[in-house]
């Protein structure tokens, strides 16, 4: 079974398709990273919260996110600025269960998702590890990531 490739490419015979099961979940993966919740029309939950903050400081020393005081496009997010940057999704009060939580409803593939997000301050880097199982194969799935904070 093949999975639709994303970025969403056309090519002669319809939508281009990924071969590769990992290769495909880790595209979806990235997708969920990298896309803003509320920036999607069709389902606004769809996305990282993280993203939403690519404006706002670090508090390095409490490893949060400073609240710039304009929330009002996160309305419905219960303690976004008290949200730890580094941490895993076992602790709820974390980016990475917020990650967690939209890697479980968008990526239905994969199953005992576990996520941990890893702030490196002399680097400006944050890590992500999702690790989970593959439903269909019943192997084991990581996904690793790194992007550079904003401030």
């Amino acid at each position: 079974m093949t999975s639709i490739d994303l970025p969403l490419q056309i090519v002669p015979k319809g939508m281009k398709r990924e071969e590769r099961l990992k290769n495909s979940i880790d595209s979806a993966i990235h997708l969920i990273m990298t896309t803003a919740r509320f920036s999607t029309p069709i389902d606004p939950q769809f996305g990282f919260v993280f993203n939403n903050l690519r404006f706002e400081m670090f508090n390095e020393n409490e490893g949060v996110v400073f609240n710039s005081g304009d929330t009002d496009t996160m309305d419905g997010i219960q303690g976004l600025y008290e949200k730890k940057i580094s941490g895993s999704s076992k602790s709820i009060n974390t980016f990475a269960a917020e990650l967690k939580d939209a890697v479980i409803k968008y990526e239905q593939r994969l199953d005992n998702v576990s996520v941990s997000m890893t702030y490196i301050r002399e680097e400006r880097l944050i890590y992500v590890t999702v690790k989970g199982v593959i439903i269909k194969t019943k192997e084991d799935y990581t996904y690793q990531t790194k992007f550079r904070v904003w401030n």
